[in-house]
């Protein structure tokens, strides 16, 4: 089926989170009686106008609010075009499992300090436990070729290489919030927590090209873009995020306790080459986590209280 063919299916059946500040809502429902869907509908960011810009034929209806003054105030209709000036984003999760659905539902957080001990204990099992068909998806655009059609850059060396892409927060129009991932082709690092010394090089190589390739795409200048890892990620195959820093609206995605910007994790692995293997890391997590569901690992965070 189509993407707008399994929309006209979908039935909504709860609202998981709504956000007034990103202007988003995220849906959840059935496409077929078996199968769970997930709806993230986001209003699109304003393309950047410039002096020609027409404000009256932009706007098709308004309806005042009030005025005082010199101060008015309504809502209005805008002209959209799906190409140039869209009204909307929408993404589909179809089938939807459970772990997604705990993912984009709401959840209290907690700020957690994990222990290298509590890593080892309990992350490692469970980061192994979401890997293989989970994260199928990630080897598909690696190796299959799945979405080659919006990749950026491919470099296909099992060492070096890495697939840059549209990150599906992008609506691939607006410059001023661009999203790009790299996810690399390496299997062996799921997270900074694999990080040492060995990457360094690695790394610094990567972020230049990083730069590079963006600036060759975009015209995005190097010191116009957040590069930075989640920890912990929302999948276990390492990948980065380039982002413009114009974007305003990540939420915790750019915010102290999810995001480590590429620069600090090479400058922390310089400064000490088993830096990751031996920190604790702060982080902000979701009480839908399958990390907060293991009990072992909630009572240690507990006892560090």
């Amino acid at each position: 089926m189509s993407l707008s063919e399994l929309i006209k299916s979908f039935q909504c059946q709860k609202i998981l989170k709504s956000n007034p500040q990103t202007k988003s809502v995220v849906l959840l429902g059935q496409i077929s009686k078996s199968n769970d869907a997930i709806i993230t509908i986001e209003k699109s960011h304003f393309v950047t106008p410039d002096e020609s810009y027409d404000v009256a034929s932009s706007v098709e209806q308004t309806l005042e609010i009030n005025h005082n003054d010199i101060y008015y105030w309504s809502n209005s209709i805008l002209k959209q075009d799906l190409e140039e000036n869209p009204g909307a984003k929408l993404n589909l999760i179809y089938p939807a499992t459970e772990t997604h659905i705990r993912k984009y539902g709401e959840q209290p957080h907690h700020y957690v300090v994990e222990t290298p001990q509590m890593y080892k204990d309990y992350a490692v099992p469970y980061i192994e436990s979401m890997k293989g068909d989970r994260i199928k998806w990630v080897y598909n655009i690696l190796f299959e070729g799945k979405e080659s059609e919006t990749f950026v850059h491919h470099d296909k060396d099992l060492q070096t290489g890495f697939v840059l892409l549209p990150d599906m927060k992008w609506d691939t129009i607006n410059l001023d919030t661009l999203y790009l991932c790299c996810i690399v082709n390496r299997t062996d690092i799921s997270s900074v927590r694999d990080l040492n010394e060995s990457h360094v090089q690695w790394l610094i190589d990567l972020q230049q090209r990083l730069r590079k390739l963006t600036f060759e795409k975009y015209s995005v200048e190097a010191d116009q873009l957040r590069i930075f890892a989640h920890y912990h990620p929302s999948y276990y195959h390492f990948h980065l995020h380039i982002v413009n820093i114009k974007h305003p609206g990540l939420g915790n995605g750019i915010a102290v306790g999810k995001a480590i910007l590429l620069d600090d994790i090479i400058e922390n692995i310089q400064l000490a080459g088993d830096y990751y293997q031996k920190k604790n890391i702060g982080f902000l997590l979701g009480e839908n986590h399958g990390l907060w569901q293991i009990e072992g690992y909630r009572k240690s965070h507990e006892e560090r209280q």
